[in-house]
């Protein structure tokens, strides 16, 4: 169980840019039978928070008055070049009613298959989905990829340990991770030479033939 992470609020009255301008982040709190406020909060303050709690770790957002509430972060919008946070949507949930969030995978350790005999890993899967109070949403699950020993190994959604009091939403038999043998070089010769004939068959793409020489005109 993660420990909330404390974060303050305060009433928003402005528009959006001029809450940017003066270091706050908009954001907007709402949930079940939760009328919907909006709200700012501290660039730098928030920006510690979300390295913190990510997507599925308790908020306990505090307003200039009333008790803190329970909140997850649902979703964040960033500016594509610059990075910065944009906007922020805060769910408030009951500390006595299931959610469903999505968990992060941490994969750890080395891979025989991928260290002896030189295959690539595959990460099908960086998250699931659990369902849980909002108490008990795992911070991340850990993930032991040097069990994967030879080609025919995978690491499915069941096999990742869960917590008492989480149940996994996603499908137990998703593959998580696995390591494929390596191509040879017959193969990737095969490959490049699909690659280029692919590129022929694209839109707007004409493959220049030459002449007839009966078509030539005399110089």
């Amino acid at each position: 169980m993660s420990s909330p992470i404390q974060l303050s609020a305060e009433i928003r009255t402005e528009k959006s840019a001029s809450t940017r301008k003066s270091g706050r982040v908009p954001a907007v709190l709402y949930g079940k039978n939760v009328p919907s406020r909006s709200l700012s909060v501290p660039f730098l303050e928030f920006s510690r928070a979300y390295r913190a709690a990510g997507e599925n770790t308790l908020i306990e957002l505090s307003l200039p008055t009333g008790k803190p509430l329970n909140t997850l972060i649902y979703e964040v919008q960033r500016d594509p070049l610059s990075g910065a946070f944009l906007h922020i949507d805060f769910y408030q949930v009951r500390m006595d009613e299931k959610v469903e969030a999505s968990v992060p995978i941490v994969f750890t350790g080395d891979s025989p298959a991928v260290r002896g005999l030189g295959g690539v890993l595959i990460k099908a899967l960086d998250e699931v989905e659990v369902s849980c109070l909002p108490g008990n949403i795992p911070h991340e699950f850990s993930v032991d990829i040097s069990i994967l020993a030879t080609f025919d190994d995978q690491i499915r959604v069941s096999d990742i340990a869960v917590p008492e009091g989480v149940q996994m939403v996603s499908d137990a038999e998703t593959t998580v991770a696995l390591v494929e043998r390596p191509r040879s070089d017959a193969e990737m010769a095969e490959l490049d030479t699909k690659v280029e004939a692919d590129v022929t068959k694209v839109e707007g793409v004409v493959k220049e033939t030459p002449a007839p020489a009966s078509e030539k005109k005399e110089s």
